[in-house]
Parts: structure tokens; C-alpha cells; sequence
């Protein structure tokens, strides 16, 4: 996540004094996921590493039994790995594997799904607006994104939803999932599994956990999807779920965030009058 790479911050503080802050500073990591609790962000700094060479490779034919029994060697096989699914079927969908040139070589067969070949774009299995695949070399802007740069991303017209579980419960979280499968099929485009690093940024989804993302493209149906959210959240309540705090979500999950008092200690510090504060912040937040 690109929150990860921060590495320094300056806020316009709602008396118009500038505030720097650095990794070497108790507040930043209060502040780097902050929902705009805390101030204008003036400047980001980021941390930076030389530019490298990234291939995709899309598989076909893998199976729910196969993901479940060998989750993490799936994940795990490339720079970045995501699993697409409407939930539905013995299959699971598609295996996009992202894989930096100068590491493993991705490979030819992964627990029985094959790699769908460079023809991909030609037999319409990969859309124009999609980035390079069939194990085409490039920089990374162009192949990390899935979508290129001056297309539309995804369908365009959609919802979408994410709640990030903490990875020991990932098998349990997408179990729980799939059986409401049939209800999540008729209003969604695709779900996308990916997973992400631990970090130590108080609001952040992934704070103190290794986390599997679970991510819904919805159809514009927001009626239906409203339905849909609380059953939804109520199969992940179980396994710590938290909800991606830029998407839609139904409930609030303020308790699984250790961090949250001290966040809102720090919003009070540096916005005592509540300038920043609105109606989803105090909703959600505090």
C-alpha cells in the first residue's frame, strides 16, 4: 500500500501553522492514515527504490479445493498476486500474478491452472483497457496498476467495498464468503483476494497484522448492495474484519483498532475546535 512508503508529512493545521512530521516523531504513524481528521496534507514525502521490470501472467482453471489447500504457496509464488472471483462454481476465476524479472520466473502450472498465453488480448480474455500480460516484460507503472493510466480503471460504473482480515484468518474469512456466494453473484462484477503486509499506522486496515483483502467491484445498485453489506459484514465479523475506510461499508468497526484513542487524543491535540470533523468522521471515528 502506498501508505507504506511514507516517510514524511506536512499539515496545514486549522490555525494555518505547518507541521512536519517524520517517522522519528511519536504522532506520525497517527497521522499518515488520517481521513483528513488532522489537517491539509501540503506535502508527502516518499521512500523510493530503483525502477525494475515487471511481467503478468493471467491462470485459468484453478479450483476452490486448490486455492484453500494452498493459499499462501499461491500468494506467495510472485512480487504481487490477486485472485479474481464472482464466488460461484468449482472454479475459483483467475490468478494474476505480478512477477519482477529479476526474481522467480513465474510458472507454467499452478495446482492445475495454466497461464492463458500472450494471445490473451486476441481471444478477449483481457480487456483493451487492461495493462500488458501474457508475460510481457515492462516498467512497473506500466504493469503493477491493472489498468492502464489513461483508460477507465475497472468497469467505470460501480460500487465497491474491501474489508482487510488479518491473514491467520483468511481460509475462514473466504469460506464464509463463498456461502453467501449466490447472494453476492447477481450484483457484483468481481471480487479481488489479495493480501498485504503488516504495517504500524494506527487507522490503517493492515495495522499490526499481516492482512488478505477481500475487495467487491459492486454493480450500480446501491439499494441492493446497501442489503447486502450487513450480512456481509456479519459472515466476517468473527475474523476481525475491517473495512477499507474510502469505501462504501455499513458499520463502523472502531473496536478493532488498538490505536483508535490515541488517534482521536491526537485530532483533539492538533484541531481542538473540530474544524476538520464531519458526519463520517464522527460516525466512524470518534
Amino acid at each position: 500500500m502506498l501508505a507504506r512508503a511514507v516517510s514524511g508529512l506536512r499539515l496545514v493545521l486549522a490555525d494555518g501553522e505547518l507541521l512536519d512530521l517524520a517517522p522519528v516523531d511519536d504522532r506520525f504513524d497517527g497521522a499518515v492514515v488520517s481521513l483528513g481528521a488532522l489537517g491539509v496534507v501540503a506535502e508527502v514525502t516518499l521512500d523510493i527504490e530503483p525502477s525494475f521490470q515487471v511481467r503478468q501472467d493471467t491462470y485459468l482453471g484453478l479450483t476452490w479445493d486448490a486455492l484453500l489447500g494452498h493459499y499462501d504457496a499461491i500468494v506467495s509464488r510472485a512480487y504481487s498476486v490477486s485472485v479474481f472471483t464472482t464466488w460461484t462454481g468449482d472454479e475459483v476465476g483467475s490468478v494474476l500474478m505480478k512477477s519482477r524479472t529479476d526474481e522467480r520466473t513465474p510458472p507454467q502450472e499452478l495446482y492445475g491452472a495454466r497461464p492463458i498465453g500472450d494471445s490473451a488480448i486476441d481471444r478477449g480474455l483481457v480487456g483493451d483497457s487492461m495493462t500488458p500480460q501474457g508475460g510481457v516484460p515492462g516498467p512497473w507503472i506500466d504493469r503493477l496498476p491493472h489498468f492502464k493510466l489513461d483508460h477507465t480503471p475497472s468497469v467505470g460504473d460501480e460500487i465497491q467495498s474491501e474489508y482487510l482480515v488479518p491473514r491467520r484468518h483468511a481460509l475462514d474469512a473466504i469460506r464464509a464468503v463463498r456461502e453467501l456466494g449466490e447472494r453476492i453473484r447477481p450484483h457484483l462484477h468481481v471480487t479481488e483476494l489479495r493480501t498485504m503486509s503488516e504495517d504500524s499506522l494506527w487507522l490503517s486496515p493492515a495495522y499490526g497484522t499481516d492482512a488478505v483483502g477481500i475487495h467487491f467491484t459492486w454493480k450500480p445498485e446501491p439499494d441492493a448492495v446497501a442489503a447486502l453489506l450487513p450480512e456481509l459484514e456479519s459472515a466476517l465479523a468473527p475474523f476481525a474484519a475491517r473495512p477499507h475506510w474510502g469505501k462504501v461499508f455499513a458499520a463502523p468497526a472502531r473496536d478493532r483498532y488498538p490505536r483508535l484513542g490515541d488517534f482521536a487524543a491526537l485530532a483533539q491535540e492538533l484541531d481542538p475546535e473540530g474544524k476538520f470533523r464531519n458526519a463520517f468522521l464522527d460516525r466512524n471515528v470518534f
